[in-house]
């Protein structure tokens, strides 16, 4: 039998963020002239056909959101990583909400900043990300404030309607080949495959 002594030593610490390990999502949304916003998130969690994301509620994301309601959640590969990265410090909130005006910078393009590519989705007005293996496109269903009134943090829970796949992930018709897709990984601010890690955020602090 185990004892106390036969474990790893722990300490109590308290860290910034509590980015555990999750896939990356490109969220595209619909801006007020018809143009495109795309930005990158990291909080994501699905059950059944819903996805539950995390956002911000100073951004542009959230704003779209809330008034047009419809998105993409796309999922780009592990190869995708610098594309994501370009996307992290940029901003389609004009003017820049103070508290990012240190860190971060307006973009009216962001696909074109990123270098990827829009392409149509069928049910929603909102752009798929071509590049990005797996796209799906949705509708929000509830907003929920998070947290106290001051934190600015929302999840948004959205419906997904209809699901795109790359061909060379597939297994079937219907199965996504685990073997074959190879998911971006947010691992406390630092970019990771399922393997080795790849390189990490503009705002890692180690």
């Amino acid at each position: 039998m185990k004892t106390q002594f036969d474990y790893p030593t722990t300490r109590t610490i308290q860290p910034k963020i509590l980015y555990f390990g999750t896939p990356v999502v490109l969220i595209t949304s619909l801006n007020e002239d018809g143009s495109s916003n795309l930005a990158p998130l990291s909080s994501a969690w699905a059950l059944g056909w819903r996805i539950v994301i995390g956002l911000g509620t100073d951004g542009k994301t959230f704003e779209n959101l809330v008034r047009c309601g419809e998105c993409v959640l796309n999922f780009p590969s592990d190869n995708l990583w610098t594309a994501v990265e370009k996307l992290a410090s940029l901003t389609g909130k004009f003017p820049v909400p103070l508290d990012k005006q240190a860190q971060f910078r307006y973009e009216k393009d962001k696909f074109t900043a990123a270098g990827l590519s829009p392409a149509p989705s069928e049910l929603v007005a909102v752009p798929r990300v071509a590049e990005c293996p797996l796209q799906m496109e949705g509708r929000v269903r509830n907003i929920q404030p998070i947290g106290e009134a001051d934190d600015g943090i929302a999840a948004v829970e959205v419906e997904i309607l209809k699901v795109h796949a790359h061909a060379d992930i597939l297994q079937g018709s219907d199965h996504i080949a685990p073997q074959m897709w190879r998911p971006l990984i947010y691992n406390f601010r630092h970019y990771f495959g399922l393997g080795q890690e790849l390189g990490k955020t503009f705002r890692a602090e180690m």
